[in-house]
């Protein structure tokens, strides 16, 4: 008798199991849609099309990048929570929409850590900050002890609330012990003018923005919010090594898909997710943009999303920032 019951349960495991493994062998069978919820030609849309091409070759299928900006990455990724789990629709998100959004919205159509099944890290962008040349610093010390000096007489440009580069300069006050007043404008273009205007003193933004600027001798460069220094940019210091030890603060994108997705399917395009990223061709693309590749494995881009909702989310209610 207990052989039987033994047998039985055989038999049902197998027939549990047989079809997720086909599946996932068969799998994919047509293409693939990364949503990207932003408009083209940002970062994040960038990463998504390198790393896609090269990930449509490994997979063969075709991989379509489907742009859908809205409401700070709100829209694309209600999208993404509602597409079949079957592996055929994918996004490539960053930590706005991801770890932030849950901070500054009160009410929000999705849940970043229930609702989606990770599955690798893409890129880190890092966040230089940068100062008009008419401020008298040129580190990051310096600066700290002008800001100390004229409390709520410095300001800082912004792109939004909520957004990376708001964040990035809350966290510095906050570390810092200062007080350096936030300054929102209606984008990363008009943002980037006020301090090349003189408008505000300082920002900190994406590398690609503000280079040519620096380069040009229209901006200093203090500091790159990254750990460590960026490869493709040794010259720039790190702000923690520079005068703020432990600052971090930068922009991230990471791949995902509708929670329930089968993980053989979510194994099977973390491989190819990772092995593209790791491509030397992928990887100079990526480094030449003044970005740093960042493959990880599923479980691992997992918990970082949960620590960044964690860190973010301090800061957030620190500076009490709410969503527009």
């Amino acid at each position: 008798m207990k052989n039987t019951i033994g047998h039985t349960l055989l038999v049902a495991i197998g027939a549990a199991v047989l079809p997720a493994i086909v599946l996932a062998q068969a799998y994919p069978t047509k293409q693939i849609r990364v949503i990207v919820p932003f408009p083209p030609g940002g970062g994040v849309d960038f990463a998504a099309r390198v790393v896609g091409k090269q990930m449509a070759e490994r997979l063969g299928q075709q991989v379509i990048i489907d742009n859908r900006p809205g409401a700070n990455g709100i829209v694309g990724l209600e999208i993404l929570k509602l597409a079949p789990p079957d592996g055929y629709t994918l996004a490539v998100a960053s930590q706005g929409p991801l770890s932030i959004n849950p901070s500054i919205y009160a009410k929000l159509p999705y849940d970043s850590t229930k609702d989606f099944a990770p599955i690798s890290g893409v890129v880190n962008f890092p966040l230089l900050l940068v100062v008009h040349p008419s401020l008298p610093v040129k580190s990051v010390p310096e600066m700290i002890a002008l800001a100390r000096k004229n409390p709520e007489q410095l300001s800082y440009s912004h792109p939004g609330a909520g957004n990376s580069g708001h964040l990035a300069g809350e966290l510095f006050n906050s570390m810092a012990k200062v007080k350096i007043l936030a300054v929102p404008y209606k984008g990363t273009a008009p943002a980037g003018i006020a301090v090349l205007s003189g408008e505000v003193q300082l920002t900190y933004s994406s590398i690609p923005t503000v280079l040519p600027h620096v380069r040009a001798g229209r901006l200093r460069a203090l500091g790159v919010g990254n750990a460590q220094r960026v490869p493709s940019l040794p010259e720039f210091p790190t702000i923690s090594e520079s005068g703020l030890p432990g600052y971090e603060a930068y922009a991230w994108g990471g791949m995902l898909a509708p929670a329930g997705t089968p993980k053989e399917i979510i194994a099977r395009l973390n491989k190819e997710a990772v092995a593209s990223i790791r491509m030397k061709e992928v990887s100079d693309q990526l480094l030449k943009e003044g970005t740093v590749p960042t493959p990880t494995t599923p479980e691992e881009f997992g918990a970082y999303i949960k620590a960044e909702i964690d860190k973010w989310g301090a800061v957030v209610r620190m500076a009490n920032i709410k969503g527009e």
